[in-house]
């Protein structure tokens, strides 16, 4: 409670993201806020002194910053130079026209939204661009990863017709679920530690935990609203993506791990997965499509809960 003066630096960060300006002014006018609130706080007041100090340590941190924007720009550079990103374009192209042509054949066959072959296209080149992202960060820390997908990765996807801001936060997401990805999660195995557990078993618990969040990556490149300041973006498309991925999101956590209300049964975890694919993929018919898979499933997992309670004994 003490701390609500906080919240306008916050607010008036948002504010002129959402109003168009650029990430510079609006890193400006956030800064500004902060000092301005921090002389007329009653509560945790702002001295000269100790704006001095925070002056120096944000010059620190640029520092560290600045090195990491240098060794970017020469990874860039020497990616660009030799044309990387273009050959792992034509790959991953190639790779996922061959595997859309396989499975195009085989969706004809069932009665579900039909997908042209850009659209599978699509689909599996960013399934094999997550995969490569996953790859190469394995081990490596958040800045040093974001540099290596952000210079490989991320172009492939702008090739593809992605917006730029989009392409980071996929590539970026991906880097960092390597964290929780086995063989190599340091982030769990280092938990595992602190907790004194078997540190493979908590690899593997932490990645079924948090693997559903391997859709909110392919939620910005299919509903790049998400991320308010794309161009063309409108409330409408925000809500109404917010909403479907969301309930995507927690269905396909459900199906990984197992349980909603009531264990689920693994025919139904597939089922719900693959529900959850489609509330995830724009458009209205494949969000009715998800939906009207996902109904049946929630219905029994509402009537395994009612029977879990009625068994139970009271008092």
């Amino acid at each position: 409670r003490d701390g609500w003066p906080n919240l306008i630096q916050l607010i008036t960060l948002v504010t002129i993201i959402v109003q168009g300006y650029t990430p510079f002014m609006a890193a400006f006018w956030g800064i500004t806020a902060c000092i301005v609130v921090g002389f007329i706080n009653p509560r945790n007041r702002l001295t000269v002194p100790k704006l001095i100090d925070a002056f120096q340590l944000g010059a620190k941190y640029a520092l560290a910053v600045g090195a990491a924007a240098a060794a970017v720009g020469i990874v860039v550079g020497v990616v660009t130079i030799t044309g990387v990103p273009f050959r792992i374009s034509f790959m991953v192209t190639q790779a996922a026209a061959a595997t859309s042509d396989g499975v195009l054949a085989f969706l004809s066959l069932l009665p579900f939204p039909t997908f042209s072959l850009s659209d599978l296209t699509l689909f599996f080149s960013l399934i094999f661009i997550a995969v490569a992202c996953v790859a190469l960060s394995a081990g490596i820390p958040t800045t040093a990863l974001y540099i290596i997908v952000a210079s490989i990765a991320a172009p492939v996807l702008v090739q593809l017709g992605i917006p730029p801001l989009a392409a980071h936060f996929f590539v970026l997401f991906y880097g960092i679920l390597a964290d929780i990805t086995p063989p190599v999660c340091t982030s769990a195995y280092a938990a595992g530690a602190i907790a004194g557990a078997n540190p493979f078993k908590t690899g593997m618990t932490a990645f079924r935990l948090g693997n559903a969040k391997a859709l909110v990556p392919l939620v910005f490149v299919y509903s790049p609203s998400m991320l308010i300041v794309i161009d063309g973006f409108t409330w409408e498309q925000f809500l109404s993506s917010f909403i479907t991925c969301s309930i995507g999101v927690i269905l396909l956590g459900s199906a990984l791990t197992g349980h909603l209300l009531a264990t689920i049964p693994v025919v139904q975890r597939l089922v719900l997965g693959f529900a959850a694919l489609l509330l995830v993929t724009p458009g209205l018919q494949t969000d009715l499509v998800g939906v009207g898979i996902a109904v049946p499933i929630l219905l029994l997992q509402l009537a395994a809960y009612r029977r879990g309670r009625a068994a139970r004994p009271s008092g």
